[in-house]
């Protein structure tokens, strides 16, 4: 499919660092873990040549950032996960791409900066996501941040502009999703072997989502994000956009081939570890539209309306 050529497949994962330090404390964690390392090894057998990732966990306020330094490296430790040991890393940027990435945010009117500095932080969910699926470093990386304010037209032209520099560059692209689907936690540590869905409600709507990924709906689910947002996320936490960046990057539409790999609770918000690959069938065109916006003109209203 036209719409398709730059992305290979989709990727949708958790930010959490237990499956990558601690995947032996319960069955869940196992078998998240056991999840990545299957999409690890169809990343390396892919053609791929830029592993593409949104990170919720990397907010920003001022603009839509994008790691430009070519070979960051430090020693992160997790603000709520500490306990669980730190997590060293020296990653392979594709600081070429980062930089077209941003030329093309600022051409559809996003206000957009590359940071490339030594020490800079990169945030636990990027860091999870590249040591897992990419360890080796064989295929370069670009991360760009979750702004907090960006409403769904700013996300979605976001998720165009990838589209835009990876056309221009010519580079087929893995696209990794940093997120959860369900977002509450305990507020006290938990013992892992008692790790579950923070309630029944949440456990419910993490599977009607499954259910849409599972049928390849991407777009269905862009729509339907206020809603997920109203009953499974916090709500002083920013809006859940991971899935408009997602669908306006691989394609606003529901001719996906889905699969779930795993879904387990971490410290009980909903983990889930799926692939999207572009497929010519469908379950059906999108049930219904937002707008669908090409250029940002600056209308957040964010200090009126929210920011969803």
């Amino acid at each position: 499919m036209d719409d398709n050529q730059d992305v290979l497949f989709g990727i949708y994962c958790p930010p959490h660092p237990h499956p990558l330090l601690a995947p032996g404390l319960n069955d869940g964690y196992k078998n998240l873990r056991e999840a990545y390392d299957k999409l690890k090894e169809r990343i390396q057998s892919s053609d791929a040549d830029l592993i593409l990732i949104y990170s919720t966990t990397w907010p920003s306020i001022v603009g839509h950032q994008i790691q430009a330094h070519p070979e960051p490296e430090w020693i992160h430790v997790d603000d709520d996960f500490h306990y669980l040991g730190s997590m060293p890393y020296k990653f392979n940027i594709d600081s070429e791409f980062a930089h077209a990435y941003r030329e093309a945010a600022e051409s559809r009117g996003l206000h957009s900066r590359t940071v490339a500095y030594d020490g800079f932080p990169i945030d636990t969910g990027s860091v999870v996501a590249l040591s897992l699926l990419n360890p080796d470093n064989k295929i370069p990386a670009c991360i760009v941040s979750s702004n907090m304010y960006s409403n769904r037209s700013e996300t979605m032209v976001l998720g165009k502009a990838a589209r835009d520099a990876l056309s221009k560059q010519g580079k087929k692209a893995v696209v990794v999703v940093v997120a959860s689907l369900s977002n509450r936690m305990f507020t006290e540590h938990i013992d892992p072997k008692d790790d579950k869905i923070h309630s029944s409600k949440d456990d419910e709507w993490n599977k009607k989502i499954l259910e849409f990924f599972e049928d390849g709906r991407l777009e269905d689910l862009s729509q339907l994000s206020r809603d997920i947002h109203g009953q499974i996320r916090i709500q002083k936490v920013a809006a859940y956009k991971p899935v408009w960046w997602m669908a306006a990057t691989m394609g606003q539409h529901n001719n996906y081939k889905g699969e779930v790999l795993a879904y387990e609770p971490l410290h009980g918000s909903g983990g889930a570890v799926i692939q999207l690959t572009p497929s010519d069938e469908s379950v059906g065109d999108k049930e219904f539209d937002e707008d669908d916006v090409e250029y940002y003109h600056g209308d957040r209203n964010v200090l009126d309306r929210g920011n969803l």
